[in-house]
C-alpha cells in the first residue's frame, strides 16, 4: 500500500498545508460588520474563533492521510462475496454556499483477495465528507479511493443528501432528498449484483430524517 502512496493521496486530494485560524477568524470578523452586526457586542465576541475552530473540524477531510487512516488494515482473504457497509452517516459543507448537508453512506465491494477493516470505510466517508463538497463528487471520490485500494471485482456507492442550501435558501423544499450512485465493475455490468445491492440498502431502511 505505501508504494502506491502517491496515487492514494491524489485521490484524496490532501492538502498538507495547515488551515489559517487567524485569517478565517479576521474573515468571519469582517463579515459580521459587512451584515450590519457589531462583532464587540457580548455574543458576538468570540464568534470568529468559534467560526475558525469549528473549521478546523469541519473540513478536516483535506488534512487526512489517506495511509494513516487506513492503519495497515488491509487483508488477505480468500472470501468473494458481496461486503456492505451501510446506513453511513455523514456531514458535510456544500461547496457552492458553505451551508451544511447531511445524510448517509452505503459502500459495497466485491473482493477479490483482498478487504478493508470494518471501521474504514466509515473513515473513508468522513475524509470526503469533512470538506467542502458537491455530493456528485464525493461520491465518486469514495468509490475510486476503495477501488484504488482493493481493486475489486467491483465497487457500489450510494449516497444520500439532505442539503440546507435548498431547505433554508432558494426553493425552499424541507423533503426534497438527493440520492447519487456510483457503479463500477460488476455492480456496472452485471444486473443481478446491482440490484442485490440496491435490495441490501432498501432492507429495513427509514425515511432520511431532517
Amino acid at each position: 500500500m505505501h508504494e502506491d502512496k502517491e496515487i492514494l493521496e491524489r485521490i484524496a486530494g490532501l492538502i498538507s498545508e495547515e488551515l489559517d485560524h487567524d485569517s478565517i477568524a479576521k474573515a468571519v470578523h469582517e463579515i459580521l460588520k459587512s451584515i450590519g452586526e457589531d462583532p464587540e457586542r457580548e455574543g458576538l465576541l468570540r464568534t470568529p474563533e468559534r467560526v475558525a475552530k469549528a473549521y478546523q473540524e469541519l473540513l478536516s477531510g483535506y488534512r487526512t492521510d489517506p495511509i494513516e487512516l487506513l492503519n495497515e488494515a488491509i487483508f488477505e482473504v480468500s472470501y468473494d462475496e458481496m461486503v456492505i457497509v451501510r446506513d453511513i452517516e455523514f456531514y458535510s459543507m456544500c461547496e457552492h454556499h458553505m451551508l451544511p448537508f447531511l445524510g448517509r453512506a452505503h459502500v459495497a465491494y466485491l473482493p477479490k483477495g483482498k478487504v478493508i477493516g470494518l471501521s474504514k470505510i466509515p473513515r473513508i466517508v468522513d475524509m470526503f465528507a469533512r470538506r467542502l463538497q458537491v455530493q456528485e463528487r464525493m461520491t465518486k471520490q469514495i468509490a475510486d479511493l476503495v477501488d484504488e485500494l482493493l481493486h475489486p471485482k467491483g465497487v457500489a456507492v450510494v449516497v444520500e443528501g439532505l442539503h440546507l442550501c435548498s431547505v433554508m435558501r432558494g426553493v425552499k423544499k424541507h423533503n426534497a432528498r438527493m440520492t447519487t450512485s456510483s457503479m463500477s465493475g460488476a455492480f456496472r455490468t452485471n444486473l443481478s449484483t446491482r440490484q442485490e445491492f440496491l435490495d441490501n440498502i432498501s432492507r429495513g431502511s427509514t425515511p432520511l430524517q431532517f
